[in-house]
């Protein structure tokens, strides 16, 4: 009897799984592993909403190996030590893993690959597990990755996507081998999640899936950007963690076809693109990609009302509050908050980054750090110096202002558009309401970034 190892890291599922897939089809037994990676404290991923997702992630997984006839084992320290721990005892030939595109996930590999060779054993890595095209699989005559989305954008849709493969019927692992609860995970980062966290796992990811695809991904091109309609997918979480596979998902948009899906894809491009600009680049996530010469201004008490929600502008602020309550922002105000930072009030970028990582359900370091760059105008946007405006982005998005109310509920009886503008209603109205005045002008603000830009 042969045995090989699956281990899950950023693809908690069974469907569309090439790693586990090619455990199965390699050996007659297979030990499905996560570890819960004690390395990961340093990294920043360990913060309660991911971990609390992450959970909810796991124990699905396990169900679904349980209704196969297997279940998955837990391990707890080093990931590397765990997993050549758990080949020596399984007596498995190979290891199977999905590759990834962090100086972390990198750098663990390697270490594997090593300790797996000098103990006579066979490391195999699959691509295009996180992503629909792997990274490096498209690139420019000459260079080693795209640095402007269009281009990448065009080169990726010629090229071919692999099929998307069945869950396997059943999983065969072998007897005795100790695992830990996978509420262990929960050791990672004590703390209460949000409380509009949304459920983890393969199984609510699809419910998501066949829900969203009947009432909101023919009218996804149209309205993508309505922040009230909160009409976008929200599958951002179950895509950061694998819950689903943007495989199958572009070949299931584009058997849907029409302008919607169309535009569905194009947002799952852009996911790759920037998987493809960080594994060329691991530094662009925490350093300049392109540097603007830039002398960031540091306003720790700017910094705590951008958090808090409390600069305002209410559409920021809406924006800062829905991410506090569920792990989630909605991508057009993920734009507005950034420039915001970045733009208005000038402050660095990594400090909006960091903020966001401890916060996201979807904290994913390709695409959260090198948006973050694209708002800040030190990434690959064609157009570094572009800002953002809070109140036209206001009568564009949220003309009735019902997303702020939703939001910021001391401007909840604010009628009409006149809840973007709440330092212009007359006095006793707005001394009735607990909401701060505009922490800058946003003039003032434009001409200081310009000046520092230059």
């Amino acid at each position: 009897m042969t045995t090989s190892l699956s281990v899950f890291t950023s693809d908690l599922r069974l469907s569309d799984n090439p790693v586990l897939r090619g455990a199965t089809r390699s050996a007659d037994r297979v030990v499905p592993l996560f570890v819960v990676d004690r390395g990961l404290a340093g990294t920043g991923f360990a913060v309660p909403n991911r971990v609390a997702f992450l959970a909810d992630a796991l124990a699905d997984l396990d169900a679904g190996l349980r209704e196969r006839g297997g279940r998955l084992v837990v391990r707890r320290g080093d990931a590397v030590a765990e997993i050549l721990r758990a080949a020596r005892q399984a007596d498995a030939d190979e290891v199977h893993i999905a590759g990834g595109v962090s100086g972390y996930a990198t750098r663990r590999e390697q270490r594997l690959r090593e300790a797996l060779e000098a103990d006579g054993r066979r490391l195999r890595v699959h691509g295009a597990v996180v992503t629909a095209v792997e990274p490096g699989e498209v690139t420019p005559a000459g260079k080693d990755h795209f640095a402007v989305f269009t281009p990448y954008f065009r080169a990726w849709q010629r090229a071919g996507l692999r099929k998307a493969l069945t869950a396997p019927r059943t999983v065969s692992v072998p007897s005795g081998l100790r695992s830990e609860p996978v509420a262990a995970v929960t050791s990672l980062a004590p703390g209460s999640p949000s409380p509009g966290l949304p459920e983890g796992g393969e199984t609510a990811g699809r419910r998501r899936v066949r829900s969203w695809w009947r009432s909101g991904l023919g009218s996804y091109a149209d309205r993508q950007d309505d922040l009230a309609g909160d009409a976008t997918s929200r599958l951002s979480p179950y895509l950061h963690f694998g819950c689903l596979s943007p495989v199958e998902l572009v070949h299931r948009a584009r058997e849907a076809g029409g302008a919607g899906a169309d535009a569905f894809v194009r947002q799952l491009a852009w996911r790759d693109f920037h998987h493809q600009v960080l594994a060329a680049r691991p530094d662009a996530a925490h350093a300049d990609y392109r540097t603007r010469g830039d002398r960031w201004r540091h306003d720790e008490a700017e910094i705590a009302a951008w958090k808090a929600g409390r600069t305002g502008y209410p559409l920021v602020d809406a924006g800062m509050r829905q991410l506090r309550h569920e792990g989630w922002m909605h991508n057009r105000a993920r734009l507005l908050v950034a420039s915001f930072l970045t733009k208005t009030l000038y402050q660095d970028w990594r400090i909006g980054a960091r903020h966001f990582l401890d916060l996201l359900v979807d904290g994913d370091l390709a695409n959260n750090q090198l948006n973050w760059q694209w708002a800040a105008g030190t990434g690959t946007d064609t157009r570094p110096n572009r800002v953002l405006n809070p109140l036209a982005q206001a009568r564009r998005f949220d003309p009735d202002g019902a997303y702020v109310r939703r939001w910021v509920p001391e401007l909840a009886e604010v009628t009409g558009s006149g809840v973007h503008t709440p330092w212009r209603l007359p006095k006793a109205e707005r001394d009735r309401l607990d909401y701060p005045g505009p922490i800058v002008d946003l003039q003032e603000g434009l001409a200081r970034f310009r000046d520092a830009r230059g």
